[in-house]
């Protein structure tokens, strides 16, 4: 039988640079309104422990990344005061691409075209493993915690709203 071969996402690239583990997990993409808790009904996955990457911008610091549980909403207040701003506002998601390198529902907080501020929610470390997207539509990355903190410089702190 033959085997699927992945293609290397600039996120996966980065990960082996760095000599970080992790695991590709594939899906059937969607269009749908809410990508990431059809990803985690997908792969049999906690939406607790699939975390959505959402790009913003700050009144005063400009472009920050933020990456939340999928089921979750960001409370941007909560961001604002973290990233050192009044305000924070999703960008428009035809400014995604050109931004970031990534399509809407294949945006990973690894391997951006720019190295923007990453906050993750504190929930991040309550798990052996999290999952990210890896890049691209359908795929997945499933890794530690710690080193996806690391390999994307990320500050954790309380980002959802209750």
């Amino acid at each position: 039988m033959a085997q699927h071969k992945i293609g290397k996402t600039n996120a996966m690239r980065i990960l082996d640079t760095a000599k970080i583990t992790y695991t590709v997990r594939e899906y059937e993409p969607e269009e749908a309104d809410h990508l990431g808790e059809h990803v985690a009904r997908s792969l049999g996955l906690d939406p607790d422990a699939v975390f959505k990457t959402l790009v913003l911008k700050g009144d005063k610091t400009g472009y920050l990344v933020a990456c939340i549980p999928v089921a979750k909403t960001l409370d941007l207040k909560a961001l604002a005061r973290v990233s050192g701003n009044k305000s924070v506002e999703m960008i428009a998601v035809k400014e995604l691409f050109p931004l970031t390198g990534y399509l809407r529902g294949g945006c990973s907080p690894i391997g951006m075209k720019k190295k923007f501020p990453t906050y993750f929610d504190e929930t991040i470390i309550l798990f052996d493993q999290v999952n990210v997207s890896a890049g691209q539509r359908g795929m997945q990355l499933a890794l530690a915690p710690q080193d996806l903190l690391a390999a994307s410089q990320g500050i954790t702190a309380e980002l959802t709203a209750d």
